[in-house]
């Protein structure tokens, strides 16, 4: 068995639920893309993965994650779970997959990719489900590392295969995000997604912008801890060097990792 996730404090999670049940131990695969922002026109071809890497090396270029884009090997990791199914025709494969618009991105960017191996492939999708916290509280988690691994006993229950149905609907609905290809995607409810243009963040940026200088750290941070709806540091911080670079604010400082430089409202946006 391999268990698939999207996020890497979801490894962790996973990982402890080994120790309270045997039967969980596996492989633990990441798939490292945020798939709910970028590019995704014919990303199953080569021009469009070109396309997508040049992308994301172009929001993280100077930043505080320059050079990560090199971890970006999703393709290479699916041909692998490939030939290991086809090597293996016992292997079977779990999905595990947050009520979240980044988890359900990748999920409909892999499950595309595993049509051929019907039978095979199982989701665990935490839809709108209750589950228990540290303090024996009542929660929905939005992530799969906020559930702790007592829970994880639980969860695995929600185990099913992905139907015939769903491996002909799911990959026709990610060829339709792909064809309209706008910036952003969000989720709309259970497995339905939305897309927004790639200034969608910017204006919730803007409202923390003030008359006084401030970090972009502490602006990205702020945005995060108070926008339910959010999105990751580096694509805010992408977002803040595009609005600079249409002179949109006053700045100081080098614009590149998120405490080199502050930004401000123009003088004349203070009178």
């Amino acid at each position: 068995m391999i268990h698939i996730v999207f996020q890497e404090a979801d490894i962790v999670a996973l990982e402890k639920s080994f120790e309270l049940d045997e039967t969980l131990r596996a492989d633990i695969v990441q798939i490292k893309d945020d798939y709910a922002v970028g590019p995704i026109k014919d990303i199953f071809t080569e021009a469009g993965i070109e396309l997508r890497k040049q992308w994301w090396l172009d929001v993280l270029a100077s930043g505080d994650r320059d050079g990560d884009a090199d971890k970006f090997e999703d393709v290479k990791t699916v041909q692998h779970l490939q030939e290991r199914l086809i090597n293996n025709h016992e292997e079977i494969i779990w999905i595990w997959a947050a009520q979240n618009k980044h988890d359900l991105s990748g999920y409909y960017w892999l499950v595309s990719q595993l049509k051929d191996y019907q039978g095979r492939i199982y989701i665990l999708y935490l839809n709108n489900l209750p589950f228990l916290n540290d303090k024996g509280n009542l929660f929905y988690p939005e992530n799969l590392f906020e559930i702790p691994a007592k829970e994880f006993v639980k969860a695995k229950k929600l185990e099913r295969q992905i139907t015939t149905s769903e491996f002909e609907i799911d990959p026709d609905e990610w060829m339709r995000l792909c064809q309209f290809n706008k910036g952003v995607r969000l989720l709309e409810g259970e497995k339905k997604l939305i897309q927004e243009e790639e200034n969608y963040y910017d204006g919730e940026l803007k409202k923390i912008i003030t008359v006084d200088w401030q970090k972009a750290s502490k602006i990205i941070h702020t945005h995060i801890s108070k926008i339910k709806n959010t999105t990751g540091e580096m694509y805010l911080l992408w977002r803040l060097k595009c609005m600079i670079s249409q002179g949109m604010f006053d700045v100081q400082g080098v614009v590149a990792k998120m405490k080199d430089f502050e930004i401000k409202l123009h003088a004349k946006s203070q009178m």
